[in-house]
């Protein structure tokens, strides 16, 4: 079957990430004698680099590892929010919304402890070795991607008149970044090269000891101080005030990110394995939970019955997401993925498409949502706009009321021991905060994710995460890992991979193997009949948004059925990435998204 590019196949180690030089990165650590936990590492660092409007070292990356001949782990790298960050205190500043920018929004920063940990825990390589990469290409230069010129362009006033730290980053005198030009941030190489020696200066020589220093320099040195400093500072936000943060120094000092057991669903015999109900995770596997438990027993891949079936699966697991998930209060997920509950639910769908939002009741509870979760499934003006795509399913956006939100960024490795992982970092972008003086990024804002309505499951709270949307993935098969995969797109993310994932079991092998590259290409859709996550957190019922590849009999089939559809490019559907490998031959594979020209595999 033709694809845009081959599935890759070998036995050394594959990499795929949404950037083309992360993923070379992460293979040079690999050729170096490094595994795929170090060359994660180098990769994430990387990324923050030559992705800053999608990630940064003060976002957040939950990670799913599977060690060879060990057990899948989750390692949490998504912050809580500071003990300052309490619904009285946003509720006195006269906010009904978490702004989506600004120092309020900034939970505590998780991404930098979480590869931190990761290298110490399961790498070989020493901390300069792993950033040695992403120095190199934030102090000599990088040709940037289109989107970061774009996004700098989109916010050009506001750094100027407001954020001028960022206008000295991404504004060198004047200039917005230009593909075809190397664009340097070395305030960003100074602050990694100042961290390794302070760290090797600490740790006497020893690899462990060095990660260490490094991480406690993060939580109480320089960079914390530069953090706290910022935090502090009165910040032009969405709200339009300015306002400071809440992060304290015990806040930083005190996180550390946390291993955690996966989340699991079996489905037609595979295992697949999430992060836990404080992300959207588990709304992947309630969407497989409300199909039937046999793939043959599916309508026919890719016909109107398919996508019609899918779509409104989501939409009843989105609904569950917002009325149960959060790390506020426990969540069922026993009955969530129960076969009685499913069953219910999936009674649920008819031959109409639903234009209501319809959480379930686990165990016989009543669902509670926020205020403005109800508000906009009730169509209030100015929140619910029916037939209009939520902005931002892919690259970021910038609103005209000067809103802004980000993307994400994903990476897949597989090494020729058998250790996999996958990552999803994000926040921190280059447009959601100032860049920090003299560190060369910006706090985070996933915060704005949280309610600030007591008493839900996902209401902002002291030390608890905020839900988040990253949601990386694995899948198994008789208890082995196999499949290692992810995308980029917000509330988009666990549509879309479940959409790959069903796609890599229903098609035939490549090779002899998975086809990994065809399930990536194949036209993919989403849609938005649920509160977004993002400020300001609209909803969109009915409507779906598919590839103008998408059959266009089918097209007409779901208008019939009652679908809002609103055809979009051809190429514009999700930023999958994919690594696998078969535990009979131990035959490695890799694919990546061809949307965007920008993702890549390598691997050999």
């Amino acid at each position: 079957m033709f694809t845009t590019r081959p599935t890759l196949q070998g036995t050394f180690g594959m990499v795929s990430s949404t950037h083309w030089l992360a993923s070379q990165s992460a293979m040079a650590v690999l050729e170096d004698g490094g595994n795929a936990y170090d060359a994660a590492v180098a990769a994430g660092f990387v990324l923050h680099v030559v992705e800053p409007h999608l990630n940064g070292p003060a976002g957040e990356v939950p990670i799913i590892l599977a060690p060879a001949g060990g057990e899948v782990r989750v390692l949490c790298g998504q912050g809580p929010a500071p003990r300052g960050a309490t619904i009285e205190h946003y509720r006195s500043l006269g906010l009904g919304l978490v702004p989506g920018t600004g120092p309020l929004a900034a939970a505590v920063p998780g991404a930098f402890d979480a590869w931190m940990v990761l290298l110490r825990d399961h790498g070989t390589k020493s901390l300069a070795e792993v950033l040695r990469y992403a120095v190199g290409y934030a102090e000599d230069g990088h040709a940037p991607v289109e989107r970061i010129g774009l996004t700098v362009e989109s916010v050009r006033e506001l750094f100027e008149t407001e954020w001028t730290t960022s206008a000295d980053v991404y504004l060198p005198g004047g200039k917005t970044p230009a593909p075809g030009e190397l664009f340097r941030n070395p305030a960003l190489a100074a602050t990694w090269r100042r961290l390794i020696t302070e760290a090797e200066a600490t740790g006497s020589g020893d690899r462990t000891a060095e990660i260490e220093a490094a991480r406690e320099i993060w939580r109480t040195g320089f960079i914390a101080e530069a953090l706290l400093a910022q935090s502090a500072r009165p910040t032009m936000d969405t709200s339009g005030s300015h306002h400071t943060g809440t992060l304290t120094a015990a806040d930083l000092a005190d996180w550390s990110a946390p291993y955690e057991a996966p989340v699991t669903y079996d489905w037609n015999g595979w295992t697949l394995c999430k992060a836990g109900g404080w992300s959207q995770g588990p709304a992947f596997l309630q969407q497989l939970a409300l199909l039937p438990a046999r793939a043959a027993d599916l309508p026919r891949y890719g016909s109107a019955d398919y996508v019609h079936l899918l779509v409104e699966g989501c939409k009843l697991a989105m609904a569950d997401r917002e009325a149960w998930y959060g790390d506020a209060a426990p969540v069922p997920l026993d009955t969530l993925l129960s076969e009685p509950y499913n069953t219910a639910r999936r009674a649920l769908i008819g031959e109409r498409a639903s234009y209501e939002l319809r959480p379930g009741s686990p165990d016989g509870r009543a669902p509670v949502l926020s205020d403005h979760a109800r508000a906009v499934a009730a169509g209030e003006p100015g929140l619910a706009s029916p037939g209009v795509p939520a902005a931002g399913a892919g690259e970021p956006t910038v609103a005209k009321d000067g809103a802004t939100r980000g993307d994400t960024c994903h990476l897949d490795i597989v090494d020729r021991w058998g250790n996999m992982v996958a990552a999803t970092p994000s926040g921190g972008w280059l447009q959601s905060n100032p860049v920090v003086p003299g560190l060369g990024f910006p706090l985070g804002t996933r915060l704005q994710m949280a309610w600030l309505d007591p008493g839900l499951p996902n209401s902002l709270t002291p030390g608890r995460r905020p839900r988040t949307t990253l949601t990386p993935s694995l899948a198994l098969r008789d208890g082995t890992p196999v499949v290692a995969f992810g995308t980029p797109g917000g509330d988009q993310q666990d549509q879309w991979q479940l959409h790959f994932f069903l796609a890599l079991a229903l098609r035939a092998p490549v090779r002899g193997g998975l086809d990994l590259q065809g399930a990536i290409d194949a036209p993919n859709w989403h849609n938005d009949s649920f509160p977004g996550s993002f400020y300001p957190r609209a909803m969109h019922p009915g409507s779906v948004t598919v590839e103008e590849r998408m059959d266009p009999g089918v097209v007409a089939e779901l208008r019939r059925r009652g679908h809002d559809v609103t055809v979009g490019d051809a190429w514009s559907e999700g930023r999958l990435c994919a690594v696998a490998r078969d535990p009979a031959t131990g035959i490695l594979s890799a694919a990546a998204n061809p949307r965007g020209m920008q993702g890549y595999a390598v691997g050999r």
